[in-house]
């Protein structure tokens, strides 16, 4: 489980494969639900990636 504000490795992402292998921080202040399809949303990955959609098993929780 994640909490806001957590910073995560994007370790696979079926929304965008070009997100694999960096990190964000997770945007949602509760677990993803339906409107998400169950997935969590990841933000500041860098300039050329955008927010992306990510299932708890795509990511990685960093220190």
């Amino acid at each position: 489980m994640f909490n806001a504000r957590d910073v995560v490795l994007i370790v696979s992402c079926e929304d965008n494969p070009r997100a694999v292998g960096r990190t964000g921080r997770i945007v949602d202040e509760v677990p993803p639900g339906p409107l998400t399809g169950g997935r969590w949303t990841v933000n500041g990955i860098g300039l050329s990636v955008g927010p992306v959609l990510c299932h708890t098993h795509e990511l990685q929780k960093v220190k």
